[in-house]
């Protein structure tokens, strides 16, 4: 779903220095807090970010808003907080026998917060918008495999820059989505989709209410859902106050009256208020706090560290924006990247440097698909980038949003690449995450930038569609390649579970050759809390399961 925020300063130590030094000890996977007892009723804040976009359902794409919409929303389909396993909220049953043609049936009198109750034409009507071309939502390729998505796209005959206005799309509504009766709706897919139910539970395929279609512009300041939770006011730049929906449909209702996302400009503040108990939750804890597991003495029994679903990844601008960064100049750049010494010195070993794009947590990962490009090599980077004809943009530059903790291990990267290299390398602060996004988005953003990636859904698929096919949602650096397109088609339409996960991993095979992104490891959740909370738990997602957190 998401380009992650994830990992902040190490205060009066630099990180090259860190890097180095090579300080710090092996990683410690800790637990989640023991089950008692949830006391219910209270309020509690946690840490929270300036979301990228208004907190629309179809237009999020990363966690500052979607950490928010994941407590607020509820989809067709929900995943277990302990194993991501999917399994059925607003659906009553999603049938099909060919992987092409599903029927949906929702429960009776799932309601909206609004009061109203949601119907098939909520889904069917969210998600014609979602994917009509014209609306500009960033969530549209999810439903690029519905029958008829195609009709309700169009191409600007000059690009962006031009003069020309691109056509009116052919169609409004796709084709492969029919209203049966209020509690029925059908699906159906181009071509063959075998995980399409585990898909549904992403954010973009949330219902919405007939008040969004009355004013969608201004519907994302204060959405309405049909989660466990609701927003009641947000104030840009400082808090988003959630009360618990009185008449929550689903089954696992929140403990906590309220819960507050107080928006940080700095995950260190956060910490820091964590410690002193004028914080609830933080699911960042900073570089400086990670050395030796010092946040284990800090926050003793109020703390935690999970593997996630969760991978770093470097994406360089497109061609267009910065002609630079070629696939072999990525590669020699990806040789000079001391992942292990990084890990060690800014995470305390707590991550797990990556050999592919795909996080191991996930049925169809395979090791070291990235082969000896993401092995650190000086000599051959060195070998390499004179292979590439040299770097020709003068100075490399890394950018990162200011506002959580990636100052170090970007400033600790690019040190290793400089000294590999012998090429100047820049780490480039952004001030926070949501100017940092909009100039990707807007292709402003040149040289390279850190992106990370959140599963939205638990399969290898999530991984590599919506990141490098083809106009995809997340696609920041523009990849495309045709033989990958097809290879996704391919594994999409298999029937048996194996053979899909071959296919997708040849089709990450082919994104490995052309240095679509540079991996980097595969991430860890680090939470820490208040001594008044308890029950806190993070998501296979590497988020807080906010609904089980209850006061003491």
């Amino acid at each position: 779903m998401r380009g992650t925020t994830r990992t902040v300063a190490v205060a009066g130590i630099s990180a090259a220095a860190l890097l180095l030094a090579g300080c710090g000890g092996g990683g410690d996977e800790g637990g989640d807090t023991t089950d008692t007892a949830a006391k219910t009723g209270g309020a509690i804040t946690v840490r929270g970010c300036n979301p990228e976009n208004p907190l629309i359902a179809g237009n999020t794409s990363e966690t500052c808003g979607g950490n928010v919409l994941d407590v607020v929303t509820a989809k067709l389909v929900k995943y277990n907080v302990d194993t991501a396993a999917p399994e059925n909220d607003i659906a009553e049953s999603i049938e099909t026998s060919d992987n092409q043609n599903f029927t949906v049936k929702l429960k009776k009198d799932y309601k909206f917060h609004d009061g109203t109750v949601v119907k098939a034409k909520n889904f069917v009507d969210a998600w014609n918008y979602t994917a009509y071309g014209p609306n500009a939502q960033l969530g549209s390729y999810f439903f690029e495999p519905i029958e008829g998505y195609g009709d309700l796209q169009s191409e600007d005959p000059d690009g962006e820059e031009g003069p020309q206005k691109a056509p009116a799309p052919k169609a409004k509504e796709m084709t492969g989505l029919k209203v049966v009766d209020d509690t029925t709706f059908t699906i159906k897919t181009t071509e063959k989709v075998s995980n399409l139910p585990v898909r549904l539970g992403y954010t973009a395929f949330a219902p919405q209410p007939d008040a969004f279609f009355a004013d969608p512009k201004t519907f994302g300041d204060k959405p309405i859902a049909a989660g466990p939770y609701k927003v009641d006011s947000w104030t840009k730049n400082a808090e988003i106050k959630l009360s618990k929906f009185a008449d929550y449909s689903g089954e696992k209702k929140g403990n906590l009256d309220n819960i507050t996302f107080k928006i940080y400009q700095d995950s260190n503040a956060a910490y820091a208020d964590v410690q002193a108990n004028q914080l609830d939750v933080t699911d960042e804890v900073p570089a400086s706090a990670q050395i030796d597991d010092k946040y284990k003495t800090d926050l003793p029994d109020r703390n935690l560290q999970k593997p996630v679903g969760v991978i770093q990844t470097i994406t360089t601008a497109p061609a267009k924006v910065d002609p630079n960064y070629g696939p072999e100049i990525r590669k020699a750049i990806s040789m000079a990247i001391n992942r292990e010494a990084i890990i060690k010195a800014i995470f305390n070993g707590s991550r797990e440097p990556a050999t592919g794009w795909v996080s191991p947590v996930v049925d169809g990962y395979k090791a070291d698909v990235c082969g000896e490009f993401c092995k650190y090599d000086p000599a051959k980077a060195k070998e390499q980038l004179a292979k590439a004809g040299g770097f020709k943009g003068g100075k490399i530059t890394l950018s990162y949003n200011a506002d959580a903790s990636h100052k170090e291990w970007t400033e600790a990267t690019c040190n290793s690449i400089k000294q590999a290299l012998g090429v100047d390398c820049v780490a480039t602060p952004v001030v926070d995450f949501s100017t940092f996004r909009t100039q990707i988005h807007d292709r402003k953003m040149k040289g390279m930038f850190r992106t990370g990636w959140q599963m939205d859904y638990p399969s290898i698929e999530n991984f590599l569609a919506p990141l490098y096919g083809t106009g995809a949602s997340s696609n920041d650096g523009d990849y495309s390649n045709p033989e990958f397109d097809a290879k996704l088609k391919e594994a999409a339409a298999a029937t048996d579970p194996a053979e899909s996960n071959k296919l997708y991993q040849e089709a990450e095979a082919i994104i490995a050759k052309d240095m679509a992104t540079i991996p980097l490891w595969y991430s860890t959740a680090t939470f820490g809390w208040s001594d008044k909370v308890t029950n806190v738990k993070s998501t296979p997602f590497g988020v807080p399961d906010y609904a089980s957190i209850s006061l003491k």
